[in-house]
C-alpha cells in the first residue's frame, strides 16, 4: 500500500482563489487589506518566512509592509511599534515573527498586539475565545491542519485524532480546535507529550496522526494505524552532505517507511507550510471585513 499524498500546495491555492473573490468585494467599497509583520534581529529562517508571507499577499490583492528592527531592540520599544500599529486604520493585521531575543517576553508582545489585529491568533482573548468554542482568530497552523483535513476528504468528525506535542503553537491549540463541536471538528483526541511513557501505544490506535514534536523522522511506520491520515507539522533542519545548502528540511515523520502504512499523509516541505501562509492571509482578509465595519460605521 501507498499512501495518497495530500498536496498543501495545492489546497492552499483553493483556498487564496476563495480569498481573492473577497478581497475584490472588500476594494468594491475602497477597502485595501493589509498586513504588517514586524521582524525582529536577522534570524534567515525568519527572514524568509516573512517574505514568503509577503509575496503570497502581493499574489492575491492584500497591501503587505515589513517593520525590520534590530535584535537589540528594547521590550519597551517593540511594544511601542506595536502601539503605533494597532492605532493604524489601515492596517488590518499584525503578526510578529517569532522566535524573538530572549530579552523580550513574548506574553507581553502577544498581549500588547490588538486582540482584532492578531491574525496570528496568539492574544490570550484569541486563545481564550478558542477554549470557550467561541473562535475569533484561530492560529494559523492549527487552522491550516483543520483545512487539509477537510478539504483533503478526511473530515476529523468522529475520528481518534492523536496529537504528538503540546506546544502553544500547533499541538496545544489544535487539540482544542480539532475537539470543539463543529462540522469540521468534532473529534476524540488524545494528546502525547515528552511525558507520555510510549507514544507508539497512542500512535497505533489514530485514525488521523498528528505530528508536532520537532524530532526529525522519528515516527516510522511500524507506529502509524494501518489506513491512517498523516499530518506532519514538523520542521527542522538537519545535515546533508548531497544538498547544496549541507542540510535538507525534514519533519517528524519517517516518510519512507511511514508511506508504505498511511492512508493519507503530507509531505515536508509541501504539506502543513503552505496552509499556515495561506491562514494568515485568510486572518488578515477576516480582520479586514471586520474592522472595516467597525471603523466606517
Amino acid at each position: 500500500m501507498s499512501a495518497v499524498i495530500i498536496d498543501g500546495k495545492k489546497i492552499a491555492s483553493e483556498v487564496k482563489s476563495e480569498l481573492k473573490i473577497r478581497i475584490g468585494s472588500l476594494k468594491e467599497r475602497n477597502i485595501i487589506p493589509q498586513l504588517a509583520a514586524v521582524l525582529v534581529g536577522e534570524n534567515p529562517a525568519s527572514i524568509q518566512y516573512v517574505r514568503m508571507k509577503t509575496k503570497a499577499c502581493a499574489k492575491i490583492g492584500i497591501t503587505s509592509k515589513t517593520i525590520t528592527l534590530p535584535n537589540s531592540i528594547s521590550e519597551k520599544e517593540l511594544l511601542s511599534v506595536i502601539n503605533d500599529l494597532n492605532k493604524d486604520n489601515d492596517i488590518h493585521g499584525i503578526l510578529v515573527q517569532l522566535p524573538l531575543p530572549p530579552h523580550i517576553n513574548q506574553l507581553k508582545v502577544n498581549m500588547a498586539v490588538d486582540w482584532a489585529k492578531d491574525v496570528d491568533g496568539f492574544h490570550p482573548a484569541n486563545l481564550g475565545r478558542l477554549l470557550l468554542g467561541k473562535p475569533n482568530f484561530i492560529p494559523a497552523t492549527p487552522l491550516g491542519i483543520l483545512e487539509l483535513l477537510n478539504r483533503s476528504g478526511n473530515p476529523p468528525v468522529g475520528k481518534h485524532t492523536v496529537i504528538l506535542g503540546r506546544g502553544d503553537l500547533v499541538g496545544r491549540p489544535f487539540s482544542v480546535l480539532v475537539s470543539l463541536k463543529d462540522k469540521k471538528a468534532n473529534s476524540t483526541i488524545t494528546l502525547c507529550h515528552s511525558a507520555t511513557p510510549d507514544i507508539s501505544v497512542f500512535t497505533k490506535q489514530g485514525d488521523i496522526l498528528i505530528c508536532a514534536m520537532g524530532k526529525p523522522e522519528s515516527i516510522t511506520g511500524g507506529m502509524i494505524k494501518q489506513g491512517a491520515v498523516v499530518i506532519d507539522a514538523g520542521t527542522s533542519a538537519i545535515d546533508d552532505p548531497n544538498s547544496k545548502k549541507g542540510y535538507r528540511i525534514a519533519g517528524d515523520v519517517d516518510f519512507k517507511s511511514a508511506v508504505e502504512v498511511a492512508g493519507y499523509i503530507t509531505p515536508v516541505p509541501g504539506g502543513v507550510g503552505p496552509m499556515t501562509i495561506a491562514m494568515v492571509l485568510a486572518n488578515t482578509v477576516t480582520a479586514a471585513e471586520k474592522l472595516s465595519g467597525r471603523y466606517n460605521g
